[in-house]
């Protein structure tokens, strides 16, 4: 290979790699990755078939979650929404925990601000995105985040955060119906 295919090919690589974590900012702090899957339930009750009734239900057991951005067509950085085997819905979110000097740079809707729900049309597309996001942020610690699959719903968490912080989303994600 050339120089210039090599050089080619890490551009190609890295732009991969940005739009896979959703305009992620930078950090020299080691953050604790984690892909736990919560554990299924078998409940009677409506299930949170979409983002935004997710982060409702996981707002309401994690007081720090602020406020929600619905993520669009026409304003997916990821250019995911929608498309076959990637998320039919995905908002964003804040968390009070995290200090805005740790934030600067960062675009508004970026996973670490807080978080991310995507809800999926199967649970096996929400583990395959999952995977993805470890495997593509395994070796650029900035780029790392906690992801928890529960049902059809992934939910993406600032590694700005604890372990012990994450935890809650975790626990919280594990109630979804």
């Amino acid at each position: 290979m050339t120089r210039t295919t090599r050089l080619a090919a890490l551009a190609v690589g890295t732009a991969l790699l940005a739009a896979a974590c959703s305009s992620p900012g930078s950090n020299d702090s080691k953050p604790q990755p984690a892909l736990p899957t919560a554990p299924s339930s078998s409940s009677a009750t409506q299930p949170a078939a979409d983002a935004a009734t997710a982060f409702k239900r996981i707002a309401a057991a994690v007081p720090s979650a602020t406020g929600s951005t619905p993520v669009t067509a026409d304003n997916d950085p990821n250019h995911l929404l929608g498309r076959p085997g990637q998320y039919t819905s995905k908002i964003t979110f804040g968390d009070s925990r995290i200090k805005p000097a740790d934030t600067q740079g960062l675009e508004p809707g970026d996973v670490q601000l807080g978080g991310a729900i995507e809800t999926f049309a199967s649970n096996t597309e929400a583990q395959a995105r999952a995977t993805y996001i470890q495997a593509a942020t395994k070796a650029l610690p900035a780029l790392t985040e906690y992801d928890y699959v529960h049902g059809i719903h992934l939910i993406r968490v600032s590694h700005y955060l604890t372990p012990a912080q994450a935890e809650e989303y975790k626990t919280a994600a594990g109630k979804l119906p």
